[in-house]
């Protein structure tokens, strides 16, 4: 049975895909919510952006936000590689990026956008 230096293609490709990039362009928290933007349904329709590009485009469209988390999971990749990419696509216009309000600042609104987002998520679990 002959031994194998090199890891396979599965530990490899994800880093592939950021091209080795490790630092994604803006910094997203993990629980910040991904959502499909109109510049990215149709450049994706439009065949633009690779496979996991358009998998997420398909994911987070129609109103079905998911967080940075989730995005990973369901990819199965690891978080940093799935922070890269959606911090690509956000940059090009493909996704816009919620991030959690912090409730230490002096007013303790939260957006009620966000809220009523959240809402709407769980209420379709």
């Amino acid at each position: 049975m002959p031994e194998r230096d090199e890891p396979t293609g599965a530990l490899v490709r994800p880093y592939a895909v950021t091209r080795g990039r490790t630092r994604p362009k803006l910094e997203i928290a993990l629980e910040a919510l991904v959502e499909t933007t109109v510049r990215g349904r149709s450049g994706i329709r439009g065949g633009q952006g690779g496979s996991e590009h358009q998998y997420i485009a398909a994911m987070c469209d129609g109103g079905r936000v998911q967080s940075l988390a989730e995005i990973a999971a369901r990819m199965q990749l690891p978080l940093g590689v799935a922070r890269v990419i959606v911090a690509d696509m956000a940059t090009d216009g493909l996704v816009a990026v919620y991030e959690p309000t912090s409730l230490d600042d002096e007013t303790d609104a939260v957006g009620t956008e966000l809220l009523e987002r959240v809402l709407s998520g769980l209420r379709r679990l």
